[in-house]
């Protein structure tokens, strides 16, 4: 796989036919940092693999000017909906794209399309474990191209192009793929991404890097800066005020469109039934059940206005 990997390059006369589209004059010249994760992957793991990023575009920014290139939404487990357009689906949809953007640079897909002149990832790296794993007590921090351990969801067509998934964006192709090894923090990779001649990388299985600082500053500046979306908040607004009889005025939860100024001291549980259902074999409690445990907590914890998603 490996020497596949290393043989299937473009010719450099495609990649330049590829970016003959000139550049925007507003584009700064900055390189791109793209990611997915392993497809079954619901949601809020999505959301948690984002903040790790994040943390790694910081690193990067201390050498170099870097954008993280948003990856468009579809087909998830949750999304069981039929009739719902289910694919190519851009971040602003779910989220405040402004917000995000007081934290760390980012763009939306087709944005990156326009800004490089093509749909072409010029290196992408399909991140595994060690198939050595790692003896007890000896953890370190460490990363090295390795042979695939299982066979990479790409192929290789007659242009020497690998073609995948790429978010539903059959017309992506990537330039060269590479497998590596990594064990450790997200920022771990930071070296090997700064000294890369490729302007576009991809990191493929992106949940296999690990937070830099679990709930540390920078994790909480980049959890607070992904705002839902204001037409997702007015949804909710309205569900809150018709069955759960609470609105901001209540509850003393007034909104301000800047979230470094926002300061809550309520309390969020996150309800996944069907998702623990779906995993595990053993007996889950019932909403019901849940729900008593939750009045019980929060009243033990004196929280005023528990809730659930």
């Amino acid at each position: 796989a490996a020497a596949a990997a290393a043989a299937a390059q473009a010719p450099p006369e495609a990649f330049q036919a590829g970016q003959a589209a000139p550049f925007s004059s507003a584009a700064p010249h900055r390189r791109y940092l793209l990611y997915d994760v392993n497809p079954p992957e619901g949601f809020n793991l999505r959301r948690d693999v984002y903040i790790r990023i994040a943390s790694l575009i910081k690193t990067l920014l201390k050498s170099e000017a870097w954008v993280l290139v948003l990856p468009p939404w579809g087909h998830l487990y949750h999304w069981q909906s039929p009739d719902i357009h289910q694919v190519r689906i851009p971040w602003l949809e779910f989220f405040d794209v402004p917000s995000l953007n007081k934290n760390i640079p980012v763009i939306e897909y087709e944005e990156f399309l326009a800004e490089s002149g093509g749909p072409f990832i010029e290196q992408i790296y399909v991140l595994q474990n060690y198939a050595e794993g790692w003896k007890e007590g000896t953890w370190e921090e460490k990363t090295d191209e390795r042979p695939c351990i299982d066979q990479p969801t790409y192929s290789v067509d007659r242009q020497k192009y690998y073609r995948g998934w790429f978010w539903g964006y059959e017309e992506t192709r990537g330039l060269k793929l590479t497998c590596l090894s990594v064990q450790g923090s997200a920022s771990i990779i930071a070296p090997l991404l700064l000294n890369t001649s490729s302007r576009s990388v991809m990191l493929d299985r992106a949940e296999n890097l690990l937070h830099d600082h679990y709930s540390g500053k920078d994790y909480w500046d980049t959890r607070r800066s992904m705002v839902f979306a204001k037409h997702l908040r007015v949804v909710g607004d309205l569900f809150r005020a018709k069955y759960l009889n609470s609105t901001d005025e209540k509850d003393r939860t007034q909104y301000n469109e800047d979230w470094e100024k926002m300061k809550f001291q309520h309390v969020l549980v996150l309800l996944c039934l069907g998702e623990t259902g779906h995993s595990h074999w053993w007996p889950v409690p019932g909403s019901s059940s849940q729900a008593q445990r939750l009045h019980l907590g929060s009243q033990k914890g004196r929280a005023k206005h528990p809730g659930s998603c």
